[in-house]
């Protein structure tokens, strides 16, 4: 492994410029929710692009921003080559575009939803974070580009491709690593890339077997979530959403707080969190997704003490929900979004806004922005009574999420990256 003594940043966003940097795919807060009012209502193929790059291979792994600098992943369709760029935000012009590893031997994604590529990069000041599954993780030197330490020692079988981003934690970058064989959460240091900790999933996978017999599918073993670091009582936790239950642990640590038991697999939805309460994605439960609300405090399984509410009908098999306002926005996979009370998990509206939906909401200058896998933006002004203010088409479909940064948008289609800003 490859280390480089670099100076120890802090990795708290807590400085960071909300209009600026999106450092994270779900931005500044980790919540998909962003200051600017200034984004543009409509735009095309002709309306209000300052650039549009085209980005080669296929990857869903979202844009992240910081500085002049727009740094997203990609690899090839049989996933032997892993690369990484950094684009000018300001151009659109590529600075970056290199691989980073090869793999001899990947395993068929099975189907078309997934890529080699899905996990998004986290960058700070001077550094990014790239990750693909067991596949290979690095991170670069922002302004050198130089390698500074990798890693390809993480066993994981992703079954149909790995999709948990990374995340950054004070001094810490926390990996989700959900696969068929092992379910384990490694917490390594953001300097050198050693391990700080690695705690495995404590929920017994032993009833997936039949007639003494393991299933042929990993599928029910399996979750692409991305944790989310929160302060509840004056300390933090690490939320962890995994296949079959979801945890609470210290991120210091890795010891487990507490844990729910679903029993639903594959899930994706980056979680939420208010008010000591956390909103939670269980993945598949049968053929459909739920969205529990947790209340926090509990210590071990919480399951039959601290679920505030659980919501089945609609709730996103992949597409993350926003939270403001005390409100819950999200759409399902076939285009159905829904309103929530937070608190209370009730229902506030539902419309049909059509597409397949697989990009995470954004809530922006008091508007809520859906991205479909054709290319369409559709944006509501949120109220008791949802309106829809525009419909936007661009090429190609979107199943990477939107980052905003200095009244723009960047839109990672299946194809290109775009900067969308109003003139």
């Amino acid at each position: 492994m490859k280390k480089t003594p670099v100076l120890l940043l802090a990795a708290c966003f807590c400085g960071v410029s909300l209009s600026g940097n999106w450092p994270d795919y779900r931005g500044p807060r980790q919540d998909g929710v962003s200051e600017v009012t200034s984004l543009p209502l409509r735009w095309s193929e002709t309306l209000n692009v300052r650039w549009k790059t085209p980005i080669h291979g296929r990857a869903w792994s979202s844009p992240v921003i910081w500085g002049k600098q727009v740094w997203l992943t990609t690899a090839t369709e049989d996933g032997k080559e892993l690369s990484v760029l950094c684009i000018d935000r300001d151009s659109g012009k590529i600075l970056l575009d290199r691989k980073l590893f090869d793999v001899a031997i990947p395993r068929p994604l099975s189907n078309a939803v997934n890529t080699y590529a899905s996990p998004s990069p986290t960058i700070e000041e001077g550094r990014v974070y790239v990750h693909f599954g067991s596949y290979g993780t690095a991170c670069l030197d922002t302004k050198t580009f130089e390698v500074l330490w990798e890693r390809r020692d993480l066993p994981c079988d992703h079954w149909r491709g790995p999709a948990s981003s990374p995340v950054l934690w004070e001094d810490v970058l926390f990996l989700h690593m959900d696969g068929a064989d092992v379910q384990y959460v490694a917490a390594l240091d953001k300097t050198t890339g050693f391990n700080r900790w690695v705690t495995f999933r404590s929920v017994d996978y032993g009833d997936l077997e039949e007639n003494g017999r393991p299933r042929m599918s990993g599928d029910f073993r399996k979750a692409y979530n991305t944790p989310l670091v929160i302060e509840f009582q004056g300390e933090p936790q690490l939320i962890s959403p995994s296949a079959k239950g979801a945890y609470g642990y210290d991120p210091r640590t890795g010891r487990e707080i507490w844990q729910i038991r679903h029993g639903g697999h594959s899930s994706a939805p980056r979680t939420l969190y208010s008010d000591g309460q956390v909103g939670i994605g269980t993945g598949y439960i049968g053929s459909a997704a739920q969205l529990w609300g947790v209340r926090l405090g509990g210590r071990g399984d919480v399951t039959g003490t601290h679920i505030a509410w659980k919501y089945a009908r609609g709730a996103p098999k992949h597409s993350s929900p926003v939270l403001a306002g005390g409100r819950v926005y999200m759409v399902s996979n076939d285009g159905i979004a829904t309103c929530l009370d937070f608190k209370s998990g009730q229902e506030i509206w539902k419309i049909r806004i059509g597409g397949l939906h697989s990009a995470s909401v954004l809530y922006a200058g008091g508007r809520i922005h859906y991205f479909d896998e054709d290319g369409r933006t559709t944006i509501l002004q949120p109220g008791e009574t949802p309106e829809i203010l525009a419909r936007n088409q661009l090429d190609d479909g979107f199943m990477a999420s939107p980052a905003v940064a200095d009244g723009a948008l960047f839109l990672r289609t299946k194809t290109h990256l775009y900067r969308i800003q109003g003139r």
